[in-house]
């Protein structure tokens, strides 16, 4: 029995930043997308909420920046960590060469909210929400020609010609597609929670690291997101300790929150983030692109995934709109959009992995700071203020920050 069936020039797997991104642009441009959504709104916790200051540039390229910074969020202006009792500035975002100069902090459904909501105004973009994508449809000689959703009406087809995995570093179209991963590992996960944030509550250091634990505190309002960096595979341990035992080693990092400890009721209350850091070796196959964490999936160091799933989005758009018009996608045009964006991934992955190694890893093990002194780069950053740019410019913008050459055809709604 035939399914219902779509047909669209792109189809986009994934309602997150890299798939609401790329659906928005190319609809500007003048292509029809369809954005599949396996949920029914973006109303979820525990996700990224960094917006850098690349991803805030690319909203003023667009003449939103000044209506996304109307939606709630908090700014940092400057990275401030406490290292084994030193308060420490690691990065000064002041000097970028951007509009906004700050880390901006932001529910990620405010901001899923707000591209689709732009990307409505455009008559090409159509976002099917609850379709959850669960194969690859392919012609006889194997290329991709579409996918199959699940939806609360039945299956549901979807031709298209590009397929866009954007649906997260545990993609079932990555998976469907037999691309081959390379794992890069990671020595933590993360465990994350939030209580209440009071007005008069003071402005502490993003991070604190200890000999034995690392802890993240981030301001979202109304609420602070509290982080755990935990050796891989210690939630066990932590749970077979009790929640009690959770509760006062949260309050001996905050003290200033220990009134707020008893909102954590359960274990429920608290998320855990498995860490991976691992690639495709290839991004594509005929019909199929990977881009955002179906491609490369980043450890939280530096908190710069979403940004960097935007980065691709831009890159895939600037370099797919014309062949989508053209109805005429080819494996050359994949392979390019890969070649943009994969040196700037597989460096930021390995400054990732070499901060997980010198750094978290020994600070986990109690290893590090064992003779009292800050490692040589964080006294020479403390000594010299002028140093403090070179991180602000790499976390901030990032390597090879991209930006929107595509065309404004499309006529709004």
């Amino acid at each position: 029995m035939a399914h219902p069936a779509l047909t669209t020039q792109c189809c986009i797997a994934g309602g997150g930043p890299a798939g609401m991104m790329l659906g928005l642009l190319l609809a500007r441009a003048g292509v029809e997308v369809k954005v599949l959504e396996k949920h029914a709104d973006f109303l979820r916790d525990f996700r990224g909420d960094t917006l850098h200051p690349s991803t805030l540039e690319l909203m003023h390229e667009l003449g939103w920046l000044d209506e996304l910074l109307a939606l709630p969020h908090s700014k940092v202006v400057d990275l401030r960590f406490q290292v084994d009792g030193h308060d420490i500035t690691v990065g000064d975002f002041r000097h970028l060469p951007t509009h906004a100069r700050f880390l901006a902090f932001m529910p990620q459904w405010d901001l899923l909210d707000f591209l689709a909501r732009k990307a409505a105004l455009y008559p090409g973009f159509q976002l099917l929400r609850r379709a959850e994508v669960t194969e690859l449809m392919r012609d006889g000689d194997g290329e991709v020609t579409g996918v199959r959703a699940r939806t609360p009406g039945g299956p549901l087809d979807v031709h298209a010609s590009l397929v866009v995995a954007a649906d997260g570093r545990k993609s079932t179209l990555r998976e469907r597609s037999g691309l081959e991963v390379r794992v890069l590992g990671a020595p933590m996960d993360v465990l994350w929670f939030s209580v209440t944030r009071r007005p008069d509550d003071a402005d502490p250091p993003l991070g604190r690291f200890e000999r034995g634990e690392l802890f993240l505190l981030i301001n979202q309002g109304d609420r602070w997101q509290c982080g755990r960096v935990i050796p891989k595979g210690g939630t066990a341990a932590l749970q077979a300790r009790g929640l009690e035992s959770f509760r006062e080693q949260f309050v001996s990092r905050v003290p200033f929150l220990a009134d707020r400890a008893g909102e954590l009721r359960s274990w429920d209350d608290v998320k855990l983030l498995t860490v991976r850091v691992e690639r495709l070796r290839t991004w594509y196959r005929p019909g199929l692109l990977c881009i955002g964490d179906a491609a490369h999936a980043m450890s939280p160091v530096g908190g710069v995934g979403i940004n960097l799933a935007v980065q691709d989005a831009v890159a895939a758009a600037n370099l797919l709109a014309g062949p989508l018009l053209a109805r005429h996608v080819t494996t050359e045009d994949l392979r390019r959009v890969q070649r943009r964006r994969e040196l700037p991934t597989r460096l930021t992955q390995r400054a990732q992995v070499f901060i997980q190694d010198r750094v978290v890893d020994p600070a986990l093990r109690k290893h590090a700071f064992s003779d009292g002194r800050l490692p040589l780069a964080l006294r020479w950053v403390e000594r010299i203020p002028a140093l403090r740019r070179i991180p602000a410019r790499l976390v901030g913008l990032g390597l090879r920050p991209e930006h929107i050459h595509t065309p404004v055809a499309a006529p709004l709604h």
